[in-house]
């Protein structure tokens, strides 16, 4: 499913990546893939094993599992349509380390220690990417993370194809601030490192534009939560002071269920308290009553809604897929579409399943966005990405709102905070660095290449 686009030469994505860093349900194929898991550890030579390392079950697997549908139907697609890979099958191999952070370190040392596999997509949460990190750069395995993130890392083993800070929640807060007149700001998250990460750079962020410590609350909730009764009174109180305010949720996972229900049952409308959203998208509202949400936002990259025939396509192919007309796409599944699209790119172009072969093609493929657009993998392995805010509608989709008028370039290394603003990643020789110091003039660290 391969689609050719424009790339960029070496100097030109250098010279990009420098001066942007540096200025700124478990669905109906689940027997399927179990089946498949077992046959992809007998595969020969004739194939190509990838991993497929998402949770299957536990709190996650509201939005994980249908990130395993969607990488099986990229697999079968590219097999039936391109015979694979070099002229070889794609064989996945599916692993399910259910929500379990620790079990994803060992999954993902199986696939790449046992099944050999050439490369991994997977990971949801930061806490499940930080625990697969060590290996991959131990083993020196290539993960393809799809999911938007706190940033702050790096790695010359990751691909990020998700969003960094300034490609959703530092536009969304500018979103809030310019066009809806917000002036207190309740920051509300999982109590993990993405939240508390993003959320420090937001702070930093709101401080820098003059927003009082008095007009922020901090609230942090376990995985799982669901007794939301007096945090959302607290937060309705903190909304009657007379200030616009809006409620910034990085909360993961199925506690975003009852939490939007709560919502509803206290009689609080985006018109009162608006809420944008960075881990809420179509797969999560599938499952509540969308009615009393209305205009309720949510910051992505892509959304099912966007009309162009790119999209129509994968949304079409992907039902089919599934045999239920009743799925729902989402920004983390447009994520894995390019991140599974380049990776086929760079190893034709590389030659070779090779991961130093692969991660040096891997800089300056291009392929487009189902929104539009072209996607590139810049020197520091994010992508170029649009940023798009969608009002929740009452039949679980988003009418996007608004769009950057082009393609943000990711800062990985958050310029709001003093520890990072000097630091830009850059894979390219002469820098082959994931902390390069620009004021230092030198590479913080093991994250260069070795």
């Amino acid at each position: 499913m391969a689609v050719d686009g424009p790339s960029l030469s070496r100097r030109e994505l250098g010279g990009l990546g420098m001066a942007a860093a540096a200025a700124a349900t478990v669905g109906a194929t689940l027997g399927t893939a179990a089946l498949v898991s077992r046959a992809a550890r007998a595969a020969d030579d004739n194939t190509v094993k990838v991993g497929i390392l998402h949770s299957l079950s536990g709190t996650m697997a509201i939005s994980e599992a249908p990130l395993k549908d969607v990488m099986l139907m990229l697999i079968d697609q590219q097999n039936k349509t391109m015979g694979g890979v070099m002229g070889k099958q794609i064989v996945p191999v599916v692993v399910d380390p259910a929500s379990n952070w620790p079990l994803f370190a060992e999954k993902a040392r199986e696939l790449l220690a046992v099944d050999k596999v050439a490369a991994v997509f997977g990971c949801w949460t930061s806490v499940s990417r930080k625990s697969v990190l060590p290996v991959f750069e131990q083993l020196n395995g290539i993960l393809y993370y799809p999911v938007q993130y706190e940033g702050q890392e790096c790695s010359r083993n990751v691909f990020y194809t998700g969003a960094a800070p300034n490609q959703q929640a530092i536009p969304a807060v500018d979103y809030l601030m310019d066009t809806v007149g917000v002036k207190r700001w309740v920051l509300a998250g999982t109590d993990y490192v993405y939240p508390r990460t993003t959320n420090k750079i937001l702070l930093a962020y709101l401080q820098q534009k003059g927003v009082a410590a008095s007009d922020i609350m901090v609230n942090y909730t376990p995985f799982g939560y669901s007794n939301w009764q007096s945090i959302i009174a607290q937060i309705k109180s903190f909304g009657s002071a007379g200030k616009k305010t809006a409620v910034v949720s990085t909360i993961n996972g199925d506690a975003n269920v009852p939490f939007y229900k709560e919502l509803g049952n206290q009689g609080i409308k985006a018109t009162d308290i608006p809420v944008v959203a960075f881990s809420v998208g179509e797969q999560e509202l599938a499952g509540i009553d969308t009615a009393p949400l209305v205009g309720q936002l949510a910051a992505w990259n892509y959304f099912e809604s966007v009309d162009t025939p790119l999209n129509q396509k994968f949304i079409s192919d992907f039902k089919a897929f599934v045999k239920n007309d009743k799925r729902v796409t989402n920004d983390p599944m447009e994520a894995h579409y390019i991140g599974f699209n380049m990776w086929v790119k760079a190893v034709e172009k590389a030659g070779t399943t090779d991961s130093n072969a692969v991660i040096d093609a891997m800089i300056g493929v291009a392929h487009p966005n189902l929104t539009g657009d072209y996607a590139t993998m810049m020197p520091n392995h994010h992508l170029t990405k649009p940023v798009l805010i969608g009002e929740v509608q009452a039949n679980g989709q988003f009418n996007v709102v608004y769009q950057t008028p082009g393609l943000v370039v990711a800062q990985p290394w958050s310029p709001y905070l003093p520890e990072s603003k000097n630091l830009i990643g850059d894979w390219l020789p002469p820098m082959s660095c994931g902390n390069y110091d620009v004021v230092a003039g030198k590479c913080l660290g093991k994250s260069q290449k070795s």
